[in-house]
Parts: structure tokens; C-alpha cells; sequence
């Protein structure tokens, strides 16, 4: 009897055991159909080191962008005829100078990326070399082109005082040219690397340091006007110190960088080849907003519709670097895949942005949805004779239409 029980004890042992296991194998099997949809439909992984790698670039690109931004202000404190100047002189600036070269430097991240992922890290500081010496050449003839802005200003059907401010302040934003394309080359260098949230102490400290020079330049001394821009120059060439600091000192780089080398002047005309056609696809994008300034110019009342354009832009190209960020974060993604031998990994890495730039579109469509509504709403309440009223309600729905 004892016997028959023990028997028929280990029997329903055993077939408890069987369906705890059974059940086991039906929540393993249910979990991996519920993790097959998601990653059919977004790898969460792949995703949040995206968007962990370009929340620092986002904040560097906002930081660096800034810095004009911030003398123009200040400039546009000192008068009607200086806010329009120096709107004007920024964005001239930047379609014929800063877009530019952040176009040139657009070759390093292939060149460093596939360089990095491909364990050629010497070659990186060869690169790195190559494409200043490509940015410092070009940032002589834009700076000549600057100094000469005035009539090339009016010949495009801007009004004769605004142009001549115009290329007064232009003048002095030459020095910050030169700093500015030796800057971009060495944010691209620290990219592919997936060095990034040291650059944004790196850019967050120089606009910091930037709001000081600039009052200090426009009130402090008699430059006025004209400080505002050298306060540009000098800021970024601050923030290059800074970079190149950071480069020079901190150990993780002794790999990639070795110091100075003339073999990079081999290696010129190879990065040329990559850097104009990345120019020109930075410009057009660049050029497209530019050009409503431009446009603004030839309006009625252009010191008013200049400025308040101008500001719309700025806003723009604000908004803009949210989707320059994860644009950064999928280039060294793939890159760095590609020149691992992974050429699987990249397609996988670009097809997650691409998910992730239409969820971000969506987001966007909805808050300036929301935005132009809450304006719609608040005009009525605004006093239309008033002039600032008036600029008020259109800045709104200038606003809501970016």
C-alpha cells in the first residue's frame, strides 16, 4: 500500500512539474512574440542609444548656434537700423560662410566614422588635419567675399543703409570664420568617435562665457555696434581653445591623434571629394530659409520685415537641430558599422532613424498644430494699431507657419 502511494506521489510529481514547465515555455514564447512585434515595428534598443548619443549633440549644435544669435540681440537693443544690420549680416553670413563649412566638414564622418570602426585610428588625426587645412583655404576667400558684402548686398536689392550695417558687422565676423570651420572638423572628429557629452560642457561654457564678452564689448567700450560681432569672433575661437584642449590633453585620444604629420597634405584632394558635395547639399538646405530674409529685404519697411523674418529663421534653424542631432547620431551609427564590416548593422541602424525622424516629424507637425491655434486665438485679444501689437500677432503666426 505504501508502495502503490509513493508510486502514485512521484506520478503527479512529475506531471506537476511537467506543467509548470509547459506554462514556463508559454509566457517564454508569449514574451517573444510581444518582443518581435515591437522590434518589427522599432528596436527599443537600437533606439534609445540614438537618442541617448544625440540628446548631447542636440544641446552642443543649439549651444554653438547660439553664440550669433546672442550679439544679434544685443545688437538689436542699440536700434531699429542695427537689429536689421546685424539680422541681415547673420544670415548672409551664414549661408555664404557657416553653412559652408559645416558642409566641408561633413567628410569626416565618413572618413573618421568608417576610419574608427575599422580600427584606423591613426588615420583619423590625419584626416582630421587634412580637412582644416581644406577649411582655412576656403575660409580665405569667403572672408574676402564678406569684406566686399556691401555692394553685393544692394546689388541684391537690399536697402542701402541696412547693407552698408550690414557689412560693417560682416567685417568683424571675419576672425570667428576661420574659427568656426577648425571647430566643426574637430566636433566631427569627437563624434565619430561617440565622444559627446564632454562637448557640451565644451559648448555650453564658451555661450556662457559669450553673453559676458559681448555685453562687455557693446556697452563697456566704444566699439558699440561693431563689439557685437567681434564678441562672435571671440567667442569661437574660445570655444576652439577648449576642443582642441580637450583633444590634446585627455589620454583617450592618444591613438587617434599623434600630433602634426605632412602626410595629410596627401590626403586633401581625397577628403575634397567628399567635402564639396557635402557643402552643397548643407547649403541648399541652408539656403532655402536664407533666402526669405533676402526676400524681407525688398518689402516695404524693411528694417521691420527684415528683423522680424530674421527671428522666424532663427527660430527654424533652432527647431532644426533637434533633427541635426539624431541625424549626427545615425551618420556615426552606420559609419562606424560600415567600417567594422557590418554593412547588416547599418541598414539597421538607418532604418531605426528613419522610424524615429517620422515619429519626431509627427511630434513636431502637432505642436506647431497646437501653436497656431493658441495664436489664432490670442490675435483678437492683441491691439492691431499698436505697432507692437501688430509685430506681435505676426511674429505668432510666423511662428505657427515655421
Amino acid at each position: 500500500m505504501s508502495a502503490n502511494s509513493a508510486r502514485s506521489s512521484s506520478v503527479d510529481s512529475s506531471l506537476l512539474a511537467e506543467v509548470e514547465e509547459d506554462g514556463h515555455e508559454e509566457e517564454a514564447a508569449a514574451g517573444e512574440r510581444e518582443d518581435g512585434w515591437w522590434k518589427k515595428v522599432l528596436d527599443l534598443e537600437e533606439a534609445k542609444n540614438q537618442v541617448l548619443y544625440s540628446l548631447p549633440m542636440i544641446l552642443t549644435n543649439v549651444s554653438y548656434y547660439m553664440i550669433p544669435v546672442v550679439s544679434v540681440m544685443f545688437a538689436g537693443h542699440l536700434g531699429d537700423l542695427e537689429l536689421a544690420g546685424s539680422n541681415l549680416a547673420n544670415s548672409w553670413a551664414t549661408v555664404t560662410g557657416y553653412a559652408f563649412m559645416l558642409g566641408l566638414s561633413g567628410a569626416l564622418e565618413t572618413l573618421c566614422g568608417q576610419g574608427y570602426g575599422a580600427k584606423l585610428y591613426r588615420m583619423m588625426g590625419i584626416y582630421l588635419q587634412a580637412s582644416c587645412i581644406i577649411s582655412l583655404f576656403f575660409s580665405v576667400l569667403v572672408s574676402i567675399f564678406w569684406f566686399y558684402s556691401e555692394p553685393i548686398l544692394i546689388l541684391l536689392g537690399q536697402d542701402h543703409q541696412i547693407s552698408k550695417s550690414a557689412a560693417l558687422y560682416m567685417r568683424y565676423l571675419i576672425p570667428g570664420l576661420f574659427a568656426y570651420g577648425v571647430l566643426q572638423n574637430l566636433l566631427r572628429f569627437l563624434q565619430t568617435q561617440s565622444v559627446v557629452v564632454p562637448l557640451v560642457f565644451c559648448s555650453v561654457l564658451p555661450l556662457i562665457a559669450h553673453v559676458g564678452v559681448a555685453y562687455a564689448l557693446v556697452h563697456w567700450t566704444p566699439l558699440g555696434f561693431k563689439g557685437a560681432a567681434l564678441a562672435v569672433s571671440i567667442s569661437l575661437w574660445i570655444a576652439v581653445l577648449f576642443l582642441a584642449g580637450y583633444v590634446l590633453l585627455a589620454k583617450k585620444f592618444h591613438k587617434t591623434w599623434n600630433g602634426f604629420s605632412a602626410e595629410s597634405l596627401g590626403h586633401v584632394f581625397t577628403n575634397l571629394k567628399l567635402a564639396l558635395p557635402s557643402a552643397a547639399m548643407v547649403c541648399l538646405e541652408y539656403w532655402a530659409f536664407e533666402l526669405l530674409v533676402l526676400l524681407a529685404g525688398v518689402m516695404p519697411n524693411s528694417e521691420i520685415t527684415t528683423s522680424l523674418i530674421a527671428m522666424c529663421v532663427n527660430t527654424e534653424a533652432i527647431a532644426y537641430m533637434i533633427t541635426y542631432g539624431l541625424s549626427a547620431a545615425a551618420s556615426t551609427r552606420v559609419s562606424n558599422e560600415l567600417g567594422a564590416g557590418n554593412p547588416d548593422r547599418a541598414k539597421h541602424a538607418m532604418a531605426v532613424t528613419l522610424k524615429l525622424s517620422l515619429f519626431l516629424a509627427l511630434i513636431v507637425v502637432l505642436a506647431l498644430g497646437f501653436g497656431l491655434v493658441v495664436g489664432s486665438n490670442l490675435r483678437p485679444l492683441l491691439p492691431s494699431r499698436h505697432p507692437f501689437g501688430a509685430h506681435t500677432a505676426l511674429k505668432m503666426d510666423s511662428y505657427g507657419a515655421i
